[in-house]
């Protein structure tokens, strides 16, 4: 294995690992980003041939490309750990270990799917992940599009739909109209968001409102949808559901840090319960990326020993954080929305194991015993996310590679397992 030190190791380039890197980089030690897409910005700030990223995700793209100190590793995938302070990466060119004193977690985090009858159908989607296939080109013009779920993401995937001439034909949000006139009260306090919310407003939005069924024979084609009382039927030729998100814990979890109501838990200099290990932005708790930039300059001048600096940013943090907490009390999701799938409705969509298979399991593990639930490409990114909501199941211990290799890395892993590396 080809082998490669650092003194300050960031995963994840999304905006908090962006800020970590700039922040930790003003030291003057060697900094290294490791992200497993093509361009830094992660999902909020994803670069493609349809997106004109906003300028301050460009100031910090800039800044860290031109930094001297600091490394962008494209394309490169967190496998293992090795050894203490040492982490095996994969990437096009083969496999290696980053060797680092310090290490920040900016993992961010994923959209959470329920499953629902007819949530397989071609033509359904998460919703970020339709918002990322049209940042990469997919056309939409003139499609009927249904967006369902909560959150302020969907706004934000309507006006991407809008951007790429689809027509919004549906934007059910589960809250309720009082949870949002509450929350939507409040918002003068972040003056920025409040205009990010008007500018953002599209007139098909439905409070309290939850999707019931896709329908369609080979793809597609309609999707009933609860408002309030009532039932209604819309057609489409899209629909995109997103629940919220949920954090990307996985590597902090393989690494031993402790974990607190689904997120990793740090202190105020944003360190983990590990020496040496700091984490920022949405694998800490979601709260967008205003909260993660923040939270990420934080870790990245604590990691460099510039705590003077990260403590000059904590007022900033903590403002966020408020905005962060209700977000959260506004879209918490509503129990009746665990109730959606059926029977025969499909939770493991790689492996094609339906909730009857799984629902009287006590556990994760005990599920993947009974059936092949979580064994597909996804490795249960999906459908295990999916069942801590509806079962309450913790998220499984990760093990070792924490996502699909090449033989080659395996073979590399083994050979280090068995020198005792």
């Amino acid at each position: 294995m080809n082998e490669i030190h650092c003194e300050v190791l960031i995963i994840g380039a999304g905006p908090a690992g962006l800020a970590a890197a700039r922040a930790a980089a003003e030291s003057g030690q060697a900094v290294r980003l490791l992200d497993d897409n093509p361009h830094p910005g992660g999902q909020i700030w994803r670069d493609g041939p349809q997106v004109r990223l906003p300028a301050l995700a460009r100031e910090y793209r800039r800044a860290v490309e031109e930094l001297p100190n600091v490394t962008l590793h494209r394309g490169c995938r967190l496998v293992a750990q090795r050894g203490p302070g040492q982490l095996v990466y994969e990437d096009a060119a083969g496999c290696g270990v980053i060797g680092y004193r310090r290490l920040v977690l900016c993992c961010g985090a994923r959209e959470l799917l329920l499953p629902f009858p007819g949530w397989t159908l071609p033509g359904v989607t998460g919703a970020g992940g339709l918002q990322a296939q049209i940042k990469q080109g997919v056309p939409i013009a003139g499609e009927r599009v249904a967006i369902a779920g909560s959150g302020p993401l969907l706004l934000a995937v309507t006006d991407s739909v809008v951007r790429g001439g689809g027509e919004v034909v549906l934007l059910a949000e589960q809250a309720s109209a009082a949870r949002l006139a509450a929350f939507a009260a409040g918002l003068w306090r972040w003056p920025t968001k409040l205009r990010q919310a008007c500018s953002l407003f599209n007139r098909r939005y439905r409070s309290g409102s939850h999707v019931l069924e896709a329908l369609g024979s080979r793809r597609l084609e309609a999707v009933r949808v609860r408002q309030g009382s009532g039932v209604r039927t819309i057609a489409c030729d899209r629909l995109a559901c997103g629940f919220g998100l949920v954090a990307n814990i996985e590597p902090a979890m393989l690494l031993g840090c402790r974990i607190v109501d689904d997120a990793v838990a740090v202190d105020g200099w944003q360190r983990t319960s590990l020496p040496q290990v700091y984490a920022a932005g949405e694998c800490t708790g979601v709260g967008g990326s205003e909260l993660s930039l923040v939270e990420g300059a934080i870790a990245g001048y604590a990691a460099a020993g510039e705590e003077l600096r990260a403590e000059a940013l904590m007022a900033q943090r903590d403002k966020w954080r408020r905005f962060a907490g209700a977000v959260a009390r506004t879209f918490r999701l509503d129990p009746q929305l665990n109730s959606l799938a059926t029977p025969e409705t499909l939770l493991c969509r790689c492996e094609d194991v339906a909730i009857s298979q799984v629902a009287g399991q006590p556990d994760w593990g005990a599920a993947k015993l009974t059936s092949r639930c979580g064994m597909g490409a996804c490795q249960g990114k999906i459908c295990a996310a999916a069942t801590r909501q509806l079962f309450g199941w913790p998220l499984p211990t990760p093990r070792a590679p924490l996502t699909p290799v090449r033989t080659e890395t395996l073979v590399s892993l083994g050979r280090g397992e068995r020198d005792g590396q």
